[in-house]
């Protein structure tokens, strides 16, 4: 099948499974917010960023490599599973004995028990679904995902609407939802056949590790700028009303809107990353990235302008403010955070070119300068702004990755960049945002001349790519 094809096949079947579960998903932010104060909804957030933070340590970042490896068909997939499992298995007995040190963080006080078994489980779900990627049963990788959110829903009702749980509950759901997650692909494709000591192959294993290990600093520093902009909204003094555990509360539940660009970008990704590996050799291998990554920009772009444009009806649906009145600022932080989000789905582009030939180091150190550039940022400006402050220091890091990554992933595959639309698109974004944040007179009529231009500016890429697809 034609690649343009095979990418549009693989996208209709990732977004068949993921759209709705990934938007039944986005309701929870309403639960959440309506059962959980927002100092409360802080540590629920810590909580679930130190989780984030610490799978990929204590796991090396394996499922990568089950990505990459298993995809090829030049490695045995049961070599490339066993070694992934013994990876991993090893890694969280380290996790238990660093388990001390982990409580001594003060908002694991009372969850400490509960975080360590959600990193297992969830590290658990992670392997057992790339693995299934990775065998290319899309259909199944997909049904599972809308079973895992459906019985997550399922999981917060039960634990934090019905019992009250509040955030022992949240993290009772994600354990309870993963690890059925885990044993539904494990039966249904028969993966516990592809394990065995004996499959184990050290040469691999070596392989994968030095593909993965460089990946580790990469995922943990795209999450510590999440975990800095909380911990110091949280702890530094400010502006009233944006610093304190309140704020970084509020913050988290404003970030949680902007995610609806980076699901559409999900869904894209997991099939890019599929064929940015498959067509890694293949001739029109240039061309191919050129044409793709400026339909995916115009849409995501065009997509964060109707975001913007809607953030204040959005909120009022998906946060409630009837238990914490303070939720009402929520909308107000969303749209920078939606152009940083649309900057952050670039950059897992451009990755995506350092994990098809095998340059992970490049992506460590370009995300570096991000997570550099974010920790003195956050210094500077939340004393000052408070959260808009760490709104504008994930930004600028964001931007910053960008620009070193698109000079120096084309080093591996130079496709041309329209950097002029770049930039219209962002001061576009960005004045939008501003209006929002303003808020002034006719500010409608800002938002949909904004949104008008951002059309007229991307509709081509899109149509160009859309009829390139339909005449193969």
């Amino acid at each position: 099948m034609d690649k343009y094809k095979t990418l549009a096949l693989n996208t209709v079947i990732f977004a068949v499974g993921s759209f709705g579960s990934k938007i039944l998903l986005f309701f929870l932010t309403r639960l959440y917010t309506g059962n959980i104060i927002s100092d409360n909804l802080n540590t629920k957030e810590m909580l679930e960023i130190t989780a984030n933070f610490l799978i990929p340590v204590f796991t090396f970042s394996i499922a990568e490599a089950v990505i990459r490896y298993g995809i090829d068909r030049a490695y045995d997939k049961r070599q490339v599973f066993s070694n992934a499992v013994v990876t991993e298995l090893g890694g969280l007995v380290l996790l238990l004995l660093c388990t001390p040190l982990i409580g001594l963080f003060s908002f694991t006080d009372g969850f400490l028990a509960l975080l360590i078994v959600y990193i297992c489980t969830s590290s658990f779900r992670q392997l057992c679904a790339q693995f299934v990627r990775a065998r290319g049963l899309l259909k199944l990788y997909s049904v599972d995902g809308i079973l895992t959110a459906l019985t997550l829903y399922l999981f917060n009702v039960i634990f934090i609407s019905v019992l009250g749980m509040g955030v022992r509950g949240f993290m009772l759901s994600v354990i309870c939802s993963d690890f059925c997650s885990g044993v539904f692909l494990c039966i249904v494709s028969g993966i516990p056949r592809f394990f065995s000591f004996r499959y184990v192959d050290k040469k691999l294993l070596r392989r994968m590790l030095a593909f993965s290990v460089p990946l580790i600093p990469t995922a943990v520093l795209w999450i510590f700028t999440g975990f800095a902009d909380r911990f110091f909204i949280g702890i530094m003094q400010g502006p009233e009303g944006l610093v304190g555990k309140s704020a970084a509360g509020v913050y988290g539940a404003a970030s949680k809107i902007p995610n609806l660009i980076s699901m559409v970008s999900t869904i894209f990704f997991q099939a890019w990353n599929i064929s940015a590996i498959t067509e890694n050799d293949s001739a029109g291998r240039n061309q191919f990235y050129q044409r793709i990554f400026g339909a995916y920009q115009s849409i995501l772009c065009i997509a964060a302008a109707f975001l913007i444009a809607l953030v204040q009806p959005l909120s009022n649906v998906l946060i409630s403010n009837k238990l914490d009145t303070a939720y009402e600022a929520a909308f107000r932080y969303t749209p920078v955070l939606v152009v940083s989000v649309l900057l952050m789905c670039f950059n897992q582009f451009l990755s995506s070119i350092y994990t098809a030939t095998q340059h992970t180091r490049n992506s460590f150190w370009t995300s570096l300068i991000a997570a550099g550039a974010n920790l003195p940022l956050n210094l500077l400006m939340i004393p000052k702004w408070g959260v808009y402050g760490a709104i504008a220091a994930t930004y600028i890091s964001y931007l910053l990755c960008y620009i070193v990554r698109i000079v120096d992933a084309r080093r591996y595959v130079p496709f041309r960049v329209n950097h002029l639309l770049f930039a219209a698109n962002n001061v576009i974004l960005l004045g939008m945002s501003t209006a929002i944040i303003k808020m002034p007179q006719r500010y409608v009529l800002y938002l949909v001349c904004g949104v008008g231009l951002i059309l007229a500016l991307n509709y081509e890429a899109i149509i160009v790519t859309a009829k390139k697809i339909l005449k193969r």
